[in-house]
């Protein structure tokens, strides 16, 4: 029984499993794999068998056969949508593509990708981005909302906050990606923010009429997006320009201002579109009408856009924009960012006037070059909206344009083209600098001069990576962007995964993965890449793409990794060459890259512009030069200092300065990355094209974050999650290691052997390489496994062993059965039996009429307990009709009683606010009480110290004021001296006075000579720009010359002297030309130089390795020649032992035939044979006596020439060995002398640091004093109000003593310097003082946030006890109703009323104590602020001692560093390159020799320099004194000046020559590094071949170990018979290990270097631990601010109690209204029981009479 009893609880589980029909369907993991299904996608198939490198997969029912390499590890179902794809088991390609898709068609389009955002477009309006959305995510984490665009803003804003530092967010992707869209949803979501934090914290109503900072922010994307965004292709709204949003926040979290970026706008749009895709939205919006009245007669334009060619080239209309919407939507935008009416219209006069210079066309004037204007009502309009006067001028412009050729302007014919040209080059120009010019109007509406500006959060968007078919200048800058910002991602996820690991002490080999974009940088970056190339063709005169295609392969091609040559199978057959970027090779064609570089205007017509009377025109080419007067020249020298601003000449120079800029200011923040990936090209929602996917997350970096996580451990979870999951494995294990999760873990994961060296334990996680939570599960999966199928095995056992006992219970019940069966058959026919069964029913029967008189009484009794029932119902339903009139007359009362209940309840409130107030009061008045009572005490104690001080303090005010008359005098004296200082000073004045006369008429002279200068400076420019356009001029003069006969001299005279500056220049150029052949001739010889090093260095490493195989084949010799020897010592021995045996043979023999004298002849013969025997083994003895000897002989003259060459080469070995000593003692020395200094430094700054506490100590016990007194001198005021007029007295003398006193400090200059040097310590501690502060200020809004919420509970305590006060009043009422009625149920009310009155007391009890909590909490609070103190003090050392520890621990990285280098470098085989670099460092001396004898002689120079300077000085002094008159001083400073331009002159020489042996030193220095790093690189290598045969050698001395001992076991096997030769055989034993020990000899060398090595890690390692004890205190000083919140959570939960236990009272209310309820259910209930008696007695009586009456 006990057994079934035990196995009753699994009846329950067999309801869960069905057992004739069980089974499982798992997952097959080991066969579940993706295989490529050929579109660039993947399919799911099995596994069915595996052959070597291939697989043989079933698609389906299909069968295909894929290499290893292509089939991915699928993972499990739970991992089906998973959030964050970098936690996946299994981290492939095909894994992230089948989330992404399984996501995306559920409507999920956001998925996080460890830092990444990944965002689908979804092509249709979700409702995710409303307010009620953004209010979920505010303030939450990233993991406890689903992944959205608002986690990574909050987690941004969350960062800002908490830290004080900037952050940034990166959103890229391609066109139609939807990139433009999530920057606005960003925008409006930190609007919402900010202004969410305003109302929170202001409360007040926004009465504004203007529009605040978060409407104007969000305001400027309707304007940007009209001028900035177009339909392409693939977006209908696509942005053709990238830009970066700086939203500002103060210290508080609000809104504070904004600035926008922006880079690289596609200028060429405004000119030219494709078919598909259409220019600007503004150009479609300004011919709408309607939405801004007049706005078509103002901008002088039609309604029709194919009016105008620039705007109908590609598409006009675009279902899905409405054109007069949008231009509402910009001028309601122009109106709320503040712009002005002028401003505004201005734009828009602007946009339209270069839709009309689109219209100006121009026709060819029959056989001319020249062209003619063909309709003027264009050039008319355009003329109109700028202002110009003269239209007929302005199409002149552009058909002869005015060149200067040499000091002359020259009138230039342009044909139809180049007029076109101009034109659509002006057009585009005029565009970006409007577009500039509204961003820079945006940025004025943005900033808010009031609010301060302390964070900001960067807002980025811009184009992603792009492979077109066709890729020109456009697609590599935006490729050369991505490859930055790839770099930037790499490095900053490379740190944070650096910071995890060092966080929780896991060993990793540190790899900068930011270096693997490097090869592709460099290529751009370098002094003679692809963009200074670009630069310097673009500004010489006569380049062509064609030239420009040659420079680059002939500089790049070959020398970069990088830069290939065009790849086959691109569709564009004119590329010219490929870059292999990080997303793929890009093919890439230069066609008119220079062009769009540059982007020429006509500067006649920009000079004609500038002189319009539209000052927007003027204000947009202000920084053009045009082409200015001779009259202006002067204006121009004049401005040329104001021109500041730097102007780069072409775009490729303006977008790397502006993406320098861009990485500086992301750099200095924590980046935020958003990547956007179209699904498909045909813009239809829920289809996902694969290969499109694949390619853009290639792109975007998304599989580069994948593969940088599968080098690391990607996948962590907490131990105490590891533990609940995977406990099943081992749980005796895991219960025995108890709360250490740690042990834990660790027996669980070394019982899975599969996954030995894939995981790693931190300080709070487990760690796991990619797949290795897969093989975890697995195992686990296989344990559940067993268990389940032990726990179906008991069950059936059960369910088997109960059917077993049913069956043997049937089994012995059928023979009972059949036994009365067979009775009833026997009894059956018998009459008595018959009888007895008749009769049976009759026996035992009462007597029915004694019954019936019963019942009849009963019956009376019952129809006067009805009676009185019923009478009693009655009674009770008048009292309810009574009860339920006086109770809606209670109800009616009390609704008009009560009137206005929030009136009630406010003064509630307000009364119990002011009675906690008032016992506040009490309680401090009574604190206040004893503390005055403490202090009267001691009032009465000091008054007595303070009479006797009282004498004192008037003795000493008496010798006070005799020094303050002292004083006075002093003062009237040095008053005195003052005034004579002043007559001085004024006298002083007079002679300056008349000395800057004379110096202003210097001046001028100097300033008319440098205004003759800068003329001079404009003509050489002038000349400069002449010389490259020369050759044009030439062919122009010449045609001049033939049309205009009488100009023919005057030409001629031009011509001769542009022919001269073209020698000049000629000459220039041939100079260059020698000096760049020079200049290649040295870099020729170097390489040579180089080359042959390494010539040398590879014929050192042959002699090396030949010497090293000399070496083996030597040794192997020996060994041989060792081993034959042996075995002659061997043979030797054997032999001679032989000759003794057969000696005493001989004798045994010899004594024998002397005994036995008398022997037979036959005894003579054998003893014949036997000494002949015996004598043929004499001779065979002596004949192998002798080989052997000269074997040995032989072998000795071998191992006597083997030993001297290896002593040789030993000795060789040692000297380099003993030069490497020397060397490596030289290093230590220089080691221990920078530690001593090192040592030396800390010395010093351990004493500054020291001396600071002092002084810091002294003005705190100063600090401390002043207080006292002033302490003192306020109790004694108080005490002694008697005396109060005296102490005001003495304190104002006091005061102003004090002010003397610090009159007098301030003239101390000695504490002066002091306290400056330790105002800057301080600066720097109060710096980190703020920084704390600022966080101590968040715990205190946290504090604050709690005492609201503890106020809330007050309120809602307060609430329940007045609900607790109505019930207790209505229970009162009903109690009283009930007592006058006096009902049974008295005694169930009391018992409730005494219910009622313990929980008041227990709530009141609870109250009690939530008052006691809350005085806790706020001790709590005060332990907690002197916990947030010293933390900050302790947070203070500990980043000081980090500071040291990082600086001793990159000082202790060079220093290792610098081992290396000098180790590597003490190679024997680098004599050859010492001696290189000892003639490059000849050549370094002779340059260092030049440049010391030229700073000798501008150190001449500048002593000379100083010379004139005294001399004028003394000429100045002179001057003063009167000596000289003006005439003569003019002479001396012209000759001064003179001097001193030849001065400056010699000087500028001195430079130019500094400058070209700096050049040539930095040169030099170049190639040094070059030719050590290739030193360094080979040595390596050199290295790794010694490794390489030492390993061999090591292998080859173990290979002769064994075969030595198969050998020994052979001689033993074959010998053992003989037991002599055993000590034989352990001789050579020995020998061998003497041998084996002479090897290892040789390698303790080496051993001695690595362990020294060894050393300097062990050094290294304890360095980390240092910091990492550092850095555990912090996290130590973290832990507490942890708890502190949990106290506070803490106290919630408490709060939260007591909000339950409120509702358990109101409960407790409500059982008592169902007690009353269930009274009056009990009363119907009566009644109801009544009736069923009444309808029984009727039964009764009806029965009653039916037995009477039926007799």
């Amino acid at each position: 029984m006990k057994k079934e009893d035990s196995l009753k609880p699994y009846g329950e589980i067999l309801g869960f499993f069905n057992i004739a029909n069980l089974s499982f369907h798992l997952l097959d993991a080991k066969k579940s794999v993706w295989v490529p299904d050929g579109e660039g996608g993947f399919d799911e198939a099995l596994i069915d068998t595996v052959d070597g490198d291939k697989v043989n997969v079933k698609v389906g029912w299909e069968p295909k056969t894929f290499k290893s390499a292509q089939v991915m590890q699928v993972n499990p179902p739970k991992m089906e949508k998973f959030d964050d794809v970098s936690n996946m088991t299994y981290l492939n390609e095909a894994s992230v593509l089948w989330n992404l898709k399984a996501r995306y068609v559920s409507k999920l389009i956001y998925t996080y990708s460890g830092l990444f955002c990944v965002v689908i477009n979804p092509y249709k309006r979700y409702p995710i981005y409303t307010n009620r959305v953004v209010r979920l995510y505010i303030g939450k984490r990233r993991n406890e909302v689903p992944p959205h665009l608002f986690a990574i803003a909050e987690g941004a804003y969350q960062g800002m906050m908490a830290c004080a530092k900037d952050q940034s967010m990166l959103i890229t992707g391609e066109s139609g990606a939807g990139k433009t869209e999530n920057t606005k949803k960003v925008i409006t979501y930190f609007a919402i923010l900010g202004a969410v934090e305003v109302k929170k914290k202001d409360g007040e109503p926004p009465a504004e009429k203007k529009a605040n900072l978060e409407d104007r922010i969000v305001n400027t994307n309707p304007i940007l997006e009209s001028y900035g965004n177009a339909k392409t292709i693939r977006n209908d709204n696509s942005s053709r320009f990238g830009k970066f949003i700086r939203i500002y926040f103060n210290q508080m979290g609000k809104l504070a201002g904004g600035f926008i970026d922006v880079y690289l706008l596609e200028k060429s749009r405004v000119t030219y579109q494709q078919p598909n895709e259409r220019g600007y939205h503004i150009f479609f919006q300004l011919v709408e009408e309607g939405p801004v009245p007049g706005l078509q007669e103002m901008i002088r334009m039609s309604t029709d856009p194919y009016d105008y060619f620039f705007m109908s080239q590609g598409k006009v209309k675009v279902d899905s924009i409405d054109d007069q919407e949008e231009l509402e939507f910009t001028d309601q935008a122009f109106d709320t960012l503040g712009f002005s009416e002028v401003e505004k219209f201005d734009a828009f006069k602007t946009t339209a006037m270069i839709m009309h210079l689109g219209e100006m066309t121009f026709k060819q004037k029959g056989r001319e070059e020249s062209c003619e204007m063909d309709d003027n009502v264009p050039g008319q309009k355009v003329c109109q909206l700028c202002g110009i006067e003269n239209w007929q001028l302005f199409y002149g412009n552009f058909i002869r344009p005015k060149i200067k050729v040499g000091t002359e302007w020259v009138y230039k014919g342009q044909n139809a083209d180049n007029c076109l040209n101009a034109i659509a080059a002006l057009a585009r120009s005029m565009y970006n600098r409007l577009f500039m010019w509204l961003v820079d109007l945006c940025n004025r509406t943005l900033i808010d001069p009031t609010m301060k500006k302390v964070n900001f959060i960067g807002v980025l968007d811009i184009a992603g990576f792009e492979i077109f078919e066709f890729n020109t200048f456009e697609q590599i800058c935006i490729n050369f962007c991505n490859e930055k910002l790839q770099q930037f991602f790499n490095h900053h996820m490379f740190v944070l995964e650096q910071e995890e690991y060092v966080r929780e002490g896991i060993e990793w080999e540190m790899v900068d993965f930011g270096m693997d974009l490097e090869a592709t940088i460099q290529l751009m970056e370098k002094p003679m890449g692809l963009l200074a190339i670009l630069e310097e063709e673009t500004l010489f005169p006569k380049s062509s793409d064609k030239s420009f295609e040659e420079k680059l392969k002939e500089n790049l091609l070959g020398k970069s990794p990088v830069f290939l040559k065009k790849q086959p199978g691109s569709k564009d057959k004119n590329a010219h060459f490929a870059i292999a970027h990080y997303a793929g090779i890009v093919n890439y064609n230069l066609t008119n890259w220079l062009d769009k570089n540059k982007d020429p205007l006509n500067d006649t017509v920009v000079d004609q512009l500038k002189k319009s009377t539209n000052m927007l025109i003027v204000y947009l080419f202000r920084d053009h030069p045009g082409q200015p007067e001779e009259e202006v020249k002067k204006e121009k020298g004049k401005k040329g200092k104001d021109g500041g601003a730097k102007q780069f000449k072409t775009v490729s120079s303006a977008f790397r300065n502006q993406l320098e800029s861009l990485l500086t200011t992301l750099n200095t923040t924590d980046p935020h990355f958003i990547r956007c990936i179209v699904p498909n090209n045909f813009k239809t929602p829920g289809l996902l094209d694969s290969a499109l996917v694949m390619h853009q997350l290639t792109c975007n970096g998304v599989l580069e974050g994948i593969r940088i996580c599968r080098r690391g451990f990607p996948n962590r979870t907490v131990y105490l999650d590891f533990k609940h999951r995977f406990i099943i494995i081992k749980p005796k294990e895991v219960y025995a290691a108890g709360t250490d999760l740690k042990s834990a873990a660790k027996c669980i994961l070394d019982s899975i052997e599969s996954v030995n060296d894939r995981w790693r334990l931190g300080h709070t996680k487990v760690f796991f390489r990619a797949g290795t939570v897969g093989m975890i599960e697995e195992v686990r999966d296989e344990c559940i496994k067993a268990i389940l199928d032990y726990v179906l095995a008991i069950c059936r056992g059960y369910l088997g062993r109960k059917q077993y006992k049913i069956e043997v219970h049937k089994r012995n019940m059928v023979p009972v059965m059949q036994r009365n069966f067979k009775k009833y058959l026997f009894f059956r026919d018998w009459s008595w039996y018959n009888l007895f069964n008749a009769t049976k029913r009759f026996i035992g029967q009462e007597d029915m009429d004694a019954v019936i008189a019963k019942l009849e009484e009963e019956a009376a009794i019952a129809c006067s307990a009805y009676d009185e029932q019923v009478n009693e119902r009655d009674r009770l339903n008048q009292e309810i009709t009574d009860m339920t009139a006086e109770k809606k007359a209670m109800m009616s009362q009390i609704e008009q009683e009560q009137g206005d209940l929030s009136s009630y309840q406010a003064d509630l409130a307000r009364a119990s606010a002011e009675k906690a107030e008032k016992e506040d009061l009490m309680i401090a008045t009574q604190k206040k009480l004893t503390e005055a009572e403490a202090k009267m005490k001691e009032m009465v104690e000091k008054k007595r110290r303070f009479e006797s001080d009282l004498s004192s303090f008037r003795k000493d005010i008496d010798d006070m004021n005799m020094q303050i008359q002292k004083n006075e005098q002093e003062k009237t004296n040095k008053d005195h001296t003052i005034r004579n200082l002043n007559d001085e000073i004024a006298h002083q004045d007079e002679l300056i006075n008349k000395l800057t006369k004379e110096k202003k008429y210097m001046q001028e002279s100097q300033a008319k000579s440098s205004e003759e200068l800068t003329q001079a400076e404009e003509k050489v420019d002038h000349l400069n720009k002449v010389k490259q356009k020369l050759e044009v001029t030439l062919d122009e003069l010449e045609d001049s010359h033939e049309r205009e006969k009488k100009g023919r001299l005057d030409m001629e005279k031009q011509r001769r002297k542009t022919e001269g500056d073209l020698k000049v220049t000629q000459e220039v150029v041939i100079d260059l030309e020698r000096d760049k052949k020079d200049v290649e001739s040295m870099i020729e010889k170097k390489d040579k130089d180089i080359h042959d090093a390494q010539r040398r260095l590879e014929d050192e490493q042959n002699i090396v390795a030949k010497l090293q195989k000399t070496i083996k084949e030597l040794q192997c010799r020996i060994e041989t020649q060792e081993e034959e020897l042996e075995a002659e010592r061997q043979a030797r021995t054997k032999a001679e032992k032989q000759r003794g045996a057969l000696a005493r043979e001989q004798d045994d023999l010899a004594e024998r035939v002397e005994e036995a004298g008398g022997a037979t002849a036959a005894q003579v013969d054998l003893n014949k044979k036997r000494e002949a025997e015996i004598n043929k083994l004499r001779r065979d003895l002596e004949e192998a006596n002798i080989g052997h000897d000269g074997i040995l002989v032989g072998l000795k003259k071998k191992h006597v020439d083997a030993t001297s060459e290896m002593s040789e080469q030993v000795d060789q070995l040692n000297k380099m060995k003993q030069k490497v000593e020397k060397e490596k003692h030289a290093k230590k020395l220089q080691i221990d002398e920078i530690l001593a200094g090192l040592d030396v430094l800390a010395n010093e700054k351990a004493s500054l640091e020291k001396q600071n506490s002092l002084l810091n100590h002294q003005l705190n016990e100063i600090n401390r004093r002043c207080g006292d007194a002033t302490m003192s001198l306020g109790d004694y005021d108080n005490a002694r109000k008697k005396t109060v007029i005296e102490n005001v007295e003495l304190l104002r003398n006091v005061e102003e003593l004090d002010n003397n006193n610090m009159v007098m400090g301030k003239i101390k200059a000695t504490l002066g310097t002091q306290l400056m040097e330790t105002k800057k310590v301080s600066d720097d501690e109060a710096k980190e003082r703020a920084f704390i502060y600022g966080k101590f200020r968040n715990l205190e809004h946290e504090v604050d946030l709690t005492r609201e919420q503890l106020d809330e509970e007050g309120q809602s305590k307060a609430d329940a006890l007045r609900m607790l006060s109505k019930s207790v009043g209505e229970a009162q009422m009903w109690r009283q109703k009930y007592e006058k009625d006096g009902l049974a149920r008295a005694e169930e009310l009391e018992s409730a009323k005494l219910k009622l009155q313990s929980r008041l007391a227990e709530a009141e009890g609870t109250v009690q104590n939530l008052n006691g909590k809350a005085t806790s909490l706020e001790k709590d609070k005060m332990k907690l602020q002197a916990d947030i103190e010293e933390t900050a003090s302790k947070l203070d050392d500990a980043q000081a001692r980090c500071m040291q520890m990082e600086k001793r621990a990159k000082n202790f990285d060079k220093v290792v560093v610098e081992w290396k280098q000098k180790i590597d470098a003490l190679q024997a085989e680098l004599d050859g390159s010492q001696v290189e670099c000892r003639s490059y460092s000849t050549e370094l001396f002779k340059v260092k020799t030049a440049y010391e004898e030229t700073m000798s002689q501008l150190d001449q120079v500048r002593r000379e320099n100083k010379n004139l300077s005294n001399e004028i000085k003394d000429i100045m002094d002179q001057i003063s004194e009167g000596g000289r008159s003006i005439h003569e001083i003019n002479k001396i400073c012209k000759r001064l000046e003179a001097e001193k331009m030849e001065l400056e002159a010699a000087l500028s020489e001195a430079e130019a020559t500094l400058e070209q042996e700096e050049n040539k030193v930095l040169r030099c220095q170049l190639e040094l590094n070059q030719v050590q790093q290739e030193i360094v690189r080979r040595v390596s290598e050199k290295e790794e071949e010694f490794n390489l045969v030492k390993k061999n050698y090591s292998k080859a001395t173990e290979n002769m170990q064994s075969a030595l001992e198969t050998e020994a076991k052979a001689k033993a096997e074959a010998l053992r018979m003989k037991k002599k030769l055993e000590g034989d055989v352990g001789d050579l034993e020995i020998a061998l290990d003497h041998a084996n020990a002479g090897a290892l000899e040789t390698q303790g060398a080496l051993k001695k270097y690595q362990g020294q090595i060894r050393d300097a890690q062990i050094k290294l390692e304890e360095e980390s631990a240092m910091k990492s004890a550092a850095q555990e205190s912090l996290v130590l000083a973290e832990r507490k601010a942890n708890g502190a919140r949990n106290a506070l959570e803490e106290a919630r939960s408490l709060l939260e109690q007591a909000d339950r236990s409120r509702r358990q009272l109101e409960q407790d209310i409500s059982d008592t209204n169902e007690q009353l309820a269930d009274s009056t259910n009990t009363s119907q209930a009566l009644t109801a029981a009544k009736r069923k008696l009444e309808n029984e007695v009727n039964n009764m009586n009806v029965s009653i009479a039916m037995v009477v009456g039926g007799p």
